[in-house]
């Protein structure tokens, strides 16, 4: 089994006013955090697509060994960068599952992704998801099988809007805390970010 991580970075953080991608986080900025957070995991490959300010964005974040897509079609919202992410990945990869990162989501935890990985090994079921109490959030393993339903989606519609009409696909892996918070706004700046 391999699965490549593709990282979910390409939007323009309306509601933040500049790009979250580039947010000073601990020693580099969020995005290189969520670089570094994922490559943590054993994740066989990760890609990364930006879109928003992806000059700026190519400049400011160190990217490692990280493959880099970028999605001109941003503004349509999340499903345009799972379309040209797993397009990517269906033409330049190997790998055969793949798991969803969201860029500004900075705490994910490695015992989450280390039980998914766990479960997606032995489970015939093409898609796992974490159940934190009482909801799902991310990340999320999906199985090459169902790359192309996902590239489907249009607007601001994730994989789990598909994954949620479907749920004989799924198998869900029970996580005992609250899920991961996005960076959105000022103020989950201000109490998610790194104390120095």
């Amino acid at each position: 089994m391999s699965v490549a991580a593709l990282i979910l970075a390409a939007g323009s953080s309306t509601r933040l006013g500049s790009p979250k991608q580039l947010l000073p986080w601990g020693e580099g900025t969020l995005l290189g955090h969520v670089i570094e957070r994922t490559r943590s995991f054993g994740i066989d490959e990760i890609w990364v697509v930006i879109g928003h300010e992806a000059e700026a964005v190519l400049d400011g974040v160190a990217f490692g060994d990280s493959s880099v897509v970028i999605n001109d079609e941003y503004e349509e919202g999340i499903a345009s960068s799972l379309r040209v992410g797993l397009d990517s990945l269906t033409r330049d990869s190997r790998a055969d599952k793949v798991l969803l990162v969201m860029g500004d989501q900075p705490d994910i935890r490695a015992d989450v992704v280390a039980e998914m990985l766990t479960v997606v090994k032995r489970e015939k079921r093409p898609a796992v998801v974490p159940r934190y109490r009482y909801t799902w959030s991310n990340p999320v393993i999906v199985d090459r099988s169902l790359w192309t339903r996902l590239m489907s989606l249009e607007g601001d519609t994730g994989a789990q809007r598909l994954l949620q009409a479907h749920p004989e696909w799924v198998r869900e892996v029970w996580v005992e805390h609250m899920p991961p918070r996005d960076v959105d706004t000022p103020d989950d700046v201000a109490e998610l970010q790194p104390r120095s």
